[in-house]
Formats: structure tokens, C-alpha cells, sequence
């Protein structure tokens, strides 16, 4: 996943689709920084949570993201550094178990991340053991979607290998496909008073070109790779007629995904 991270990782959140940076603002915002709290942004991508999490907690916080891929930690240190942001240090780690003081942080927040992790209980266990008493814990995963969506993304299925088509990781079964699922795998890492507050994301695309560039500029870049060149014309267009469904009477592709925000605490 590093290396497809590093790949996309110069348009990651960049061709004009509002995606990462609305669901990872409404994360922290759930979450509710305070002014000079310390949150560790698990995951952190270009930094859409982390520089959220820095607005909030003020010149008196401060916020560390940790990603493992290369490509965007030096993305999101440029940044952050064009927003001249001084509270917040971004550092090459795997967000499955940061090497970070224990008790070190208020605040975790991890924006869809979760559900890419190995062992997404060891993280989240892991995870808890960087927060302070009575620290906090917001991760976001993905609810259900529109079923034109969910046709889009079936074009893919007959050339990916079987750990692409992972019913945990698609959300398709397991802890991730409901909201009591992704519960009960927070609780047994040990938060208590888990909640979920979900919300609809409105996704707009003017053309299948756009939502050809969008698809490439985030993990799904890993599926458009595992496609034969000869046969990416055939996904693009078999996938063009699903989107045609959606497209509104003003010429524009709408599609919906809710999007689901899981928050606790420890004791």
C-alpha cells in the first residue's frame, strides 16, 4: 500500500473533487479538539485531519501525523509548510503501531485508514495505549454507498487478485460493513462510550474523464494497476454507462457515499 500511496501521492486530493479533505474536517470536527491538546493523526495522507486537528488545537497544541509511504509524508510536510504551520511535525511510520511516547496524545484521529491496516484490533489497541486518561479516539470508514457506485467499482472485480476483493477491506462483510461491527472491534481494543455519527458525501463529477482521474488519485490506483493495458479501455467505458445513470439534469454525475464516524474514548 506504501508504494501505491507514493505513486498518487502528487495528486492525491487534487483534481478537483472535494473527497479526503470534507470527511476528514467533519472527523475532526466530531472529535472536537481542544485549544493545546496533543492529537496524532494515524494515516495522515496529505494532511487533510492533520491540518483540521492543527486549526483547532491552536499555537498552545500540537499534532503529529505518521504515514508509511514515503511520497506523502514529503507531500504533506510541503504542506504544511506553505500553510506555515509550526505546532505540527509529520513523521515516516507505519500507523499500525507508531513508536511514540505511551500517553503521549488527547486525540487520535485516523480518516479512512483503518480498514487498509493488517490488523486493524492490534492498531487500534496500539493506538490506545498513545492516548492519555481519558483521551479520545475518531476514526472514519466507509458506510453504504449509491448502487451506481457500487457498479462502477463491480467493473474492476474480474481483473483483481483475491487480496484486492478482501470482504473486510471492501467493507463488503466483517467489522467495517455495519456500524455495530466497527463498534464492537473499537470496544475490544478497549475504548468505552463508542458512538457513531454518519453523515452523506455528495460526490460530483462533470465527466467519466474526471471520475477516471479521481479513481487514479487515491488507493483505487491499485485496482486501475492490476488492469491489463488492453484492458482499461473496456473498464473505462462498461464503467461510463453505469455513471451515465447518475448524471442530472445539469449534465453532472452525482454520486453518494456516507460516510461513517466512530468516536470513544479511554478510561
Amino acid at each position: 500500500m506504501a508504494a501505491v500511496f507514493d505513486r498518487v501521492a502528487d495528486v492525491y486530493d487534487t483534481v478537483g473533487v472535494p473527497w479526503f479533505t470534507p470527511i476528514a474536517q467533519r472527523l475532526v470536527a466530531l472529535a472536537a479538539p481542544a485549544r493545546g491538546e496533543r492529537v496524532l493523526d494515524a494515516g495522515c495522507g496529505r494532511g487533510a485531519a492533520t491540518i483540521a486537528a492543527a486549526e483547532a488545537v491552536g499555537a498552545d497544541g500540537h499534532v503529529t501525523g505518521v504515514d508509511l509511504s514515503p511520497g506523502m509524508v514529503e507531500a504533506c510536510r510541503a504542506d504544511i509548510a506553505a500553510l506555515g504551520l509550526t505546532t505540527v511535525d509529520i513523521q515516516l511510520m507505519d500507523a499500525s503501531a507508531p513508536a511514540l511516547p505511551a500517553a503521549g496524545y488527547d486525540l487520535v484521529v485516523s480518516s479512512l485508514v483503518v480498514f487498509f491496516l493488517p490488523d486493524p484490533l492490534a492498531a487500534l489497541t496500539a493506538w490506545r495505549g498513545l492516548l492519555a486518561p481519558g483521551g479520545r479516539l475518531a476514526i472514519s470508514t466507509f458506510g453504504p454507498r449509491d448502487q451506481v457506485w457500487d457498479a462502477v467499482d463491480a467493473t474492476f472485480r474480474p481483473y483483481l487478485p483475491a487480496g484486492m476483493l478482501d470482504a473486510r477491506t471492501t467493507g463488503a462483510a466483517g467489522p467495517f460493513s455495519t456500524d455495530a461491527g466497527v463498534e464492537e472491534l473499537v470496544g475490544a481494543a478497549g475504548y468505552t462510550g463508542v458512538r457513531t455519527v454518519s453523515f452523506d458525501l455528495a460526490v460530483t463529477f462533470a465527466d467519466v474523464d474526471e471520475w477516471y482521474a479521481f479513481s487514479r488519485s487515491h488507493g483505487q490506483r491499485a485496482m486501475w494497476d492490476a488492469i491489463p493495458d488492453d484492458a482499461r479501455d473496456t473498464v473505462i467505458t462498461a464503467a461510463g454507462r453505469h455513471l451515465e445513470q447518475a448524471r442530472g439534469a445539469d449534465g453532472r454525475i452525482r454520486l453518494n457515499q456516507q460516510v461513517r464516524c466512530t468516536l470513544a474514548a479511554v478510561p
